[in-house]
């Protein structure tokens, strides 16, 4: 069932390339998993301190930003991840590890959250060549997401995310993933879907990096063609897709924030959704009013737009609900918790928490050869004192600059591609 969503009705969140929630910083190529449709070539090559902080001088003197996103390659394997945590908090900023989890002890957390991290984003998904859980399916491994839910419970106030890509085969398991969370959601305050992308390399299009025509396979995020035919992996996954697929186990979900593409305003590249509840019942969504009046009452308050909500924070949902009189789903949601609580009274005296859900659409590829990126996207970084997309940064460390793509049949319109379906 095809439906089309009016980008017009969710709120347009006002990130830009100048002011936004998040700015990425990549200290290191280094990782210690293979991850199948990873963005970066795996390289033992970690930046010194002195480096991070001219990338991090760049950062404040070009862009507001709430919090870093401190990724790789993976963070943890930086021999000084705690000097590079210390740095980004000495900045005002708030130091979001992105980790796949496997070098994080619960004596390294201790230590991390000493030097000030304010959370930690973990990449869990089936198709890591993760020891010990090869062969695991994505309900399979939330075993695993717990675990590390768990960790930082324990330590107490460190922000909890997990993101996962989302493959062909394994959207049908998101809405698992999103009720796992909905029984954790007093540890577990957000979670990430990334539809798959990758280059296709030997089938309707050339690849060029300024003039001269390359071999695409030389970076990590492409795919030949005909691995994909025999594979039949899909890379036209769209954030609407996840969401629908969200609704087979939850019908009322729905987003209330997005970001639009660079070269589609109608597209939704970054499509942010937010739940009130408890681990038994969700009450409902707020909407586009209510994420408005977060994000620019942060910004009038603090002169910046809010990334991460402290543990704290989010386990005071009832306090949303004060904004019920401005956001007409929230008043649905209010209504629907004041109703629990006439069926049963104890809920009075239970904890509703917030948890946000964000699906990530990334580049779209049309057929005149267009690219279609996130317009005001948080994941932005730092090469050779420019602010670049991140995801697309391998073709900076080959290249120096950004591919362009050519349709080999000259055809000029504006139908996205997508790759066929079984």
């Amino acid at each position: 069932m095809n439906i089309k969503f009016d980008n017009k009705k969710y709120y347009r969140l006002p990130w830009n390339l100048a002011d936004n929630t998040i700015t990425w910083l990549e200290p290191t190529k280094k990782c210690n998993l293979y991850c199948d449709g990873c963005y970066r070539k795996n390289v033992t090559e970690h930046k010194s301190i002195e480096t991070i902080k001219e990338e991090l001088d760049v950062f404040t003197s070009l862009r507001i930003s709430d919090g870093v996103s401190i990724a790789g390659g993976d963070p943890l394997t930086h021999p000084d991840i705690l000097e590079i945590v210390r740095l980004v908090k000495s900045y005002g900023l708030k130091p979001i590890i992105n980790t796949n989890g496997l070098a994080l002890t619960p004596e390294l957390l201790k230590e991390l959250k000493k030097a000030g991290v304010f959370g930690f984003t973990f990449h869990i998904d089936s198709k890591q060549q993760r020891p010990h859980w090869k062969g695991k399916t994505e309900i399979e491994l939330n075993e695993l997401r717990l675990y590390y839910a768990e960790m930082l419970a324990k330590e107490g106030n460190i922000s909890c995310a997990f993101n996962a890509t989302v493959y062909g085969d394994t959207l049908q398991y998101v809405p698992d993933i999103v009720e796992w969370g909905q029984k954790h959601i007093d540890k577990v305050h957000v979670l990430v879907f990334i539809a798959y992308r990758a280059a296709i390399c030997g089938g309707e299009f050339e690849y060029y990096a300024g003039g001269k025509q390359i071999d695409m396979r030389e970076i990590a995020y492409s795919l030949d063609f005909d691995e994909k035919e025999k594979t039949k992996k899909r890379t036209d996954i769209l954030s609407t897709d996840i969401l629908m697929e969200i609704r087979k186990k939850y019908p009322d979900y729905d987003a209330c924030a997005y970001l639009n593409g660079t070269e589609r305003p109608d597209t939704f590249k970054w499509f942010l959704a937010s739940r009130l509840g408890t681990k038994e019942k969700i009450f409902g969504y707020p909407g586009p009013k209510f994420m408005e009046i977060v994000q620019t009452g942060h910004h009038l308050l603090f002169n910046r737009y809010l990334a991460y909500a402290t543990p704290q924070t989010l386990r005071r949902g009832k306090l949303i609900f004060l904004l019920s009189p401005f956001d007409k789903r929230l008043r649905k949601a209010f209504k629907n918790y004041l109703i629990q609580c006439l069926k049963n009274p104890l809920y009075l005296f239970k904890r509703v928490y917030s948890q946000s859900i964000m699906m990530i659409q990334p580049a779209d590829l049309y057929k005149d050869g267009g690219m279609n990126m996130c317009d005001g996207c948080p994941d932005i970084t730092i090469h050779e004192g420019k602010l670049v997309w991140s995801c697309r940064l391998e073709e900076l460390f080959k290249y120096n600059t950004f591919i362009h793509i050519v349709p080999k049949d000259g055809i000029f319109n504006r139908e996205e591609y997508k790759i066929k379906k079984d």
